[in-house]
């Protein structure tokens, strides 16, 4: 038997997901949040690691571009990568790479003190992480499309529940003294772990079919349809709405607000609460108004929170500033993501085109936040998440549906479901 075969993802005809489809979602869902948590746990150390090297904001902006710069390495070809080896394994090989990574990069920081070494560490967390996310991604919108309800939110906040998890450890980390290098390779270890566990029940990979050509063919093809180029732009306000919370939120509360390392550590972890809390709830809200008004209204308040988190003066009303930004910049990247994989034949290129244009906020995110926070503080410098999250607002037509809205049919879809399975989530 294969290592990653299960059961059929068929069922009978009115019988709701089989269970290979309920046990391939809940799969996925260990997958993103371990990728959450593995990400979170050098996020969440970044105040300590700044400290130890003796970073300025903007040196601390370049070695966290060595992270962006794998990730984009990747992303061209993680769709193709993940066709030729299928999801499952696809997963496992960048998840290993993960934890290789993030081994490196604690070691480098808490015992050797080498910067080069942190960013070869971190250029591997993200090459690895960059082909997991598309991997995992064109799983979720596989079980997605046979569930018959939104679902790939849900796999979002799983990720965000790893996160809050790895910033929660993290805080207690940094308030117990733990040295970094043994923090980042405990994790390392159980994320992979774990990961090898969860990949085991997704769905059986599809037969490949066409040459390697055929498949770089589509993928230049994908390259030039305008739809996918949009939701692209989209995704990438997004992915800087969250990126830049990931990178800076810590270290601009320690520095602007005057805040601890682990209470840092902490506000990082309210974001991530709010982005669980969006994705989670995004679900029902998806289904019932649809991808538009609900995407209008969540960048909406995104805009409100960044700017009341960098604005308010006050620590505590700033923290509640960082929950409504969370909240808002929850569903940006998950309904991407979806939208890209509306039409199943193409969605791995089409999830690797969206990727690749998101991913550039993570690039090109921490140097320029780290280099205007030189001249302006690295709280004022976050002022550049609302400015730019306002004009994403004339992309959100791009999330439809390519034939017409599909939300009554979904809403149906649910409803019959809800009746004949009780794992509904």
């Amino acid at each position: 038997m294969e290592p990653f075969a299960t059961t059929p993802a068929t069922s009978p005809a009115g019988a709701g997901p089989s269970r290979a489809v309920l046990a391939a979602r809940n799969g996925v869902a260990v997958v993103f949040a371990l990728n959450g948590l593995a990400v979170a746990t050098w996020f969440a150390r970044v105040p300590a690691i700044r400290d130890g090297l003796g970073l300025t904001p903007g040196r601390l902006g370049l070695l966290l571009l060595a992270m962006s710069a794998g990730a984009i390495v990747a992303m061209p070809t993680a769709g193709l990568v993940a066709q030729r080896l299928g999801a499952a394994r696809a997963v496992v090989a960048a998840t290993l790479l993960v934890a290789l990574g993030l081994t490196v990069a604690g070691f480098s920081a808490g015992v050797i003190g080498s910067v080069p070494a942190v960013a070869v560490g971190l250029f591997a967390l993200g090459y690895g992480s960059g082909n997991c996310d598309v991997a995992m991604n064109i799983e979720g919108a596989a079980v997605e499309r046979r569930l018959g309800w939104t679902v790939m939110p849900r796999f979002h906040a799983a990720w965000s529940l790893g996160s809050v998890a790895g910033a929660g450890l993290g805080a207690g980390a940094a308030r117990l003294g733990v040295p970094v290098a043994v923090h980042l390779g405990v994790l390392a270890a159980m994320v992979f772990g774990g990961t090898l566990l969860g990949a085991r029940a997704f769905l059986p990979a599809e037969p490949e079919t066409g040459t390697v050509r055929a498949g770089r063919s589509r993928l230049l093809a994908a390259w030039r349809e305008p739809r996918t180029l949009l939701i692209g732009l989209l995704v990438l306000a997004a992915a800087f709405a969250e990126g830049s919370a990931n990178d800076w939120l810590a270290v601009a509360f320690v520095d602007g607000y005057d805040f601890s390392p682990a209470a840092g550590a902490a506000v990082f972890g309210v974001f991530v609460v709010g982005m669980t809390l969006g994705r989670t709830v995004g679900t029902v809200a998806l289904d019932r108004w649809g991808r538009g008004p609900v995407l209008t209204a969540t960048i909406l308040l995104a805009v409100i929170g960044a700017g009341l988190a960098v604005l308010a003066g006050s620590g505590p009303v700033a923290v509640v500033g960082v929950a409504l930004w969370g909240i808002g910049a929850s569903l940006g990247f998950p309904v991407g993501m979806s939208a890209a994989a509306d039409e199943e034949e193409h969605a791995h290129v089409r999830v690797s085109v969206v990727a690749v244009i998101g991913y550039t906020a993570f690039l090109a995110g921490p140097p320029l936040l780290g280099l205007l926070g030189d001249q302006v503080g690295t709280l004022r410098a976050l002022l550049v998440v609302p400015l730019l999250l306002l004009p994403t607002l004339l992309l959100v037509p791009a999330v439809r549906p390519p034939a017409a809205d599909d939300t009554g049919r979904r809403r149906g879809r649910a409803r019959s479901s809800s009746r004949t399975s009780p794992d509904n989530p």
